[in-house]
Order: structure tokens, then C-alpha cells, then sequence
């Protein structure tokens, strides 16, 4: 009766080591994510990784599945061996699920169905009964393939107008132009048009000419994830063949400006010399009207006075009464004159002002002329210095975005090792434990069936003595 006693305590004392071995194992397991994100294309299926190592039965466990930028939170929640769908965000329903034959090894990885760009984010794995979480990211994508088509010439360079469009893109994407020797060509500002689906749409136009070669190549790219996608198109030498017009029309135009220029001065100055020709020959007629005038009297007095001697006193009344109408006359035809005089010098005043006006006209012209031409060339240096600035700022985004991505390379690639190592060590030391737990419970077992064995042949020989006896 004692050795039964004795070796149903031993059994008991066994199956206890055993549950607390276990637990202790259980207790050792860790939730195990994505240590990079995910990366899941719009309409695609993807799985976010999440699992305890080493593995355990969590069937039995609540397990939530989380975002916690949403309102609900809940993307999946397992309770009591079933999906709890009304605890779930309505966007989710009928798109989540668990593999359930994988819970029982410790698998609760989730499978989210036809991805769309909102369900970007942060992901959290959680298992209450353990207070083990982790968190997974997952970024979306769209791509598609872009086109170019051939909108315009531009006769002004010989140049041919090229546009590319690219629809269904998530995150926005940049769009290049590159030459046939991979050159990255100076384009206008890109057009970009969000969708309903919170999709994108790009276009952006090249102007090109025969110097940048025949092979042209729009590429449409996206850093973030990963994704670039390009078209070619040739243009035939015939394109670029379109004779000049712009060139001619401009020097048409600045020839013909000269010539207005150099027919207005020639304008001015033949109305300058006819005024001061019409001024020279009035004042000689003036001038030549008061000499008649003056001799005209002096012969009238002379006269007046030889006829006076002749005809002596009796004709002195005579004489007097026509004296007097003579002078009435001179009088009257000098008063004459200084009036034609007068009006004579204010049409030279008046020439002499149409004159000024036009020189001051002629000035203003020239003053126009010479500021349009300082504006144009104004306009060109800073159209050239905005041109350079431009390639300049280009060219240091494409250096800084390429150093970027040079960068966020490297910390992923840091990254990926540290995970990976410390994953392995994590490995190693679950092994080691596993493999000290199994050898401990090895020897355990052995000993109790070392003890059983003892057990049985003293019980035994107990049971022969008094039969010897």
C-alpha cells in the first residue's frame, strides 16, 4: 500500500514539472512582426506578417488586430474560436481574416483582400492574455504604364511638343523627361489630378529639338514604393525640318522699326529746315516791304516839295490839303504793314512751337524706344538667370533626392541586419532553452523511471520474504 501511495505521488510530481516546464517555455515565446514594411498594391491581396516564436497554441486566446487612427479601431478581433464581425471598422468588413489552421503554431498573421489607398498605416498585432504586441506598417501602391503623344510643333525653335500621361498612380509620383543619352531634359511644371479613389493622375509637357536626338523617354516614378515605369517615343528627322518663320518675322520686325525710326527723323527734319526757311524769307519780305514804303514816302515828300516851290503861295491850301491826305495814307499803310508784321511773327511763333512739340515728340519716341529695348534686354537677363536658377534647382533635388534614397537604403539595409540578428540570437537562445528544458525533462523522466524501477523490485522482494518465510 505504501509503495502505491509512493509512486502515485512520483507520477503526480512528474505531470507538474511537466505543466510548469511548459509554461515556462510559454512564457519565453515573443510576438514576432514585419521589421520593414509591407508594401501591397491597390486591388492586390497581402499578408501582414505576425507570429509567436517559439510557437504556441493561442487558438484558444482573444487575439485584435488594430488601427488606431480609425473610429473603430477593431480590423479583426478572434474571442472564444470565432470572428467577432460586429466589433469590426466597417471599412474592413468581409476584407479581414485569420488562418485558423495556423493558430495552434502560433500564427495569427492577417490577410487583408482587395487593398485600396486608405488602408495605408500602422498595424498593431496584440494578444491580451499575454500582453504581447507588435506593430507591422503597410504601405500601398498603384502603377500604371504611362503614354506620350505628339501635341504641337513649336516653328519658333524646329522643335516638336511631347506630352505623357499616366493615370491610377498612389502616392503621387514624379514625372522626367530624359534624351537619348539618358540626359534629363528641362520641362514645364508637372499637372497632377486626385481622383475620387484617391488615385493620381500626371502629365507634363517637353519642347525638343533635333540637338536632344531622336528617342525621347518619359519615365514616371514613386521612391516610396519602389515602383518606376517608362514609355520611349522616336520622332522622324521630318518633324524637325519645319523651315523657321519666327526668326524672319523677327528681324522683319526690327527692320522695319529702323526704317520707321530713320523715316520720322528725316520727317522732322525737313519740316525743321521748311519753317526756318518760311521764317527767313517773311522777314525778308518784311523787310523789303518797309524799305518800299520808306522810299515811297521820301519820294512823295520830294515831290510835295517841288511842287510846292512851283506853284508858290497861291497853292498853298492846295498843297497843305494834299500833305495832309499823303500822310493820312502813309498812315494808314504803315499801320497796314505792322499788322501784317504782327501776324507774320505769330505764325513764326506758331511754327516755332509745332517745331518744339515735334522735337519733344521725337524725344519722347527715342526716350519709348530706348526703354523698350532696356526692358526687352531686362527681360532676357532675367529670363536667362530664371532658366539657370531653374536647371540649377533641378539638378541639386535630383542630387538631394538621390542622396535621400541613398540614405533611407542604407538605414533599411542597417536595419534588415540588426532585425535579422537579433532574430537569430533570439533563435539561439530559444534553442538553447528548448534544448536545457528537454534534456532537464530527459533527465527527470529517466530518474522517475529509475525510482519506478527501484520501486517495483523492492516491492517485489517484499512480496517474496513472507513466502520464504
Amino acid at each position: 500500500m505504501d509503495q502505491l501511495c509512493i509512486h502515485s505521488t512520483i507520477v503526480t510530481i512528474s505531470v507538474l514539472v511537466v505543466h510548469l516546464l511548459l509554461h515556462f517555455c510559454r512564457g519565453q515565446s515573443r510576438l514576432i512582426g514585419s521589421p520593414q514594411p509591407v508594401v501591397a498594391k491597390v486591388g492586390d491581396d497581402v499578408i501582414l506578417p505576425c507570429h509567436l516564436e517559439p510557437a504556441v497554441d493561442i487558438g484558444t486566446n482573444m487575439l485584435e488586430w488594430t488601427r488606431s487612427d480609425l473610429n473603430p479601431r477593431y480590423v479583426y478581433v478572434w474571442y472564444a474560436g470565432q470572428d467577432y464581425v460586429n466589433m469590426k471598422n466597417p471599412s474592413y468588413k468581409g476584407r479581414t481574416s485569420l488562418f485558423t489552421d495556423e493558430l495552434k503554431r502560433g500564427n495569427i498573421s492577417l490577410k487583408l483582400s482587395n487593398v485600396t489607398p486608405a488602408d495605408e498605416g500602422k498595424y498593431r498585432c496584440y494578444i491580451p492574455d499575454r500582453n504581447e504586441e507588435s506593430v507591422i506598417e503597410l504601405v500601398v501602391g498603384a502603377v500604371s504604364s504611362p503614354g506620350i503623344s505628339l501635341t504641337g510643333l513649336d516653328k519658333c525653335i524646329s522643335g516638336v511638343v511631347l506630352q505623357c500621361e499616366s493615370e491610377g498612380w498612389y502616392p503621387e509620383p514624379e514625372v522626367l523627361w530624359l534624351d537619348s543619352e539618358g540626359n534629363v531634359l528641362s520641362a514645364g511644371p508637372t499637372e497632377t489630378v486626385r481622383g475620387p479613389d484617391d488615385l493620381y493622375t500626371v502629365s507634363s509637357r517637353v519642347t525638343v529639338d533635333k540637338r536632344h536626338g531622336h528617342r525621347f523617354t518619359c519615365r514616371v516614378q514613386q521612391n516610396i514604393i519602389n515602383q518606376t515605369r517608362e514609355t520611349h517615343i522616336d520622332v522622324p528627322d521630318d518633324f524637325f525640318k519645319v523651315q523657321s518663320r519666327c526668326s524672319a518675322t523677327t528681324v522683319g520686325l526690327a527692320v522695319s522699326l529702323v526704317v520707321c525710326i530713320m523715316l520720322i527723323l528725316l520727317l522732322l527734319l525737313v519740316l525743321w529746315k521748311k519753317k526756318n526757311m518760311s521764317k527767313r524769307n517773311l522777314m525778308d519780305e518784311v523787310e523789303s516791304k518797309d524799305k518800299n514804303n520808306d522810299n515811297a514816302e521820301t519820294e512823295l515828300l520830294a515831290e510835295d516839295k517841288k511842287e510846292t516851290k512851283q506853284t508858290g503861295r497861291h497853292q498853298a491850301a492846295a498843297s497843305w490839303s494834299s500833305s495832309s491826305l499823303l500822310e493820312r495814307k502813309l498812315t494808314k499803310t504803315t499801320n497796314e504793314l505792322q499788322e501784317e508784321k504782327k501776324k507774320r511773327q505769330e505764325e513764326v511763333k506758331t511754327l516755332e512751337n509745332q517745331l518744339k512739340e515735334l522735337r519733344e515728340n521725337k524725344e519722347s519716341v527715342d526716350k519709348k524706344l530706348m526703354e523698350t529695348s532696356e526692358e526687352l534686354k531686362q527681360t532676357q537677363d532675367e529670363l536667362r538667370v530664371k532658366t539657370e536658377e531653374f536647371n540649377k534647382q533641378l539638378q541639386d533635388e535630383k542630387q538631394s533626392g538621390k542622396k535621400r534614397e541613398d540614405n533611407l537604403q542604407k538605414e533599411l539595409e542597417d536595419k534588415e541586419k540588426k532585425w535579422e540578428n537579433q532574430l537569430h540570437d533570439e533563435k539561439q537562445r530559444g534553442k538553447k532553452t528548448e534544448d536545457a528544458l528537454k534534456k532537464e525533462l530527459e533527465d527527470k523522466n529517466k530518474k522517475v523511471s529509475d525510482d519506478k524501477n527501484e520501486l517495483g523490485e523492492e516491492g517485489k522482494k517484499t512480496a517474496e520474504g513472507p513466502g520464504e518465510q
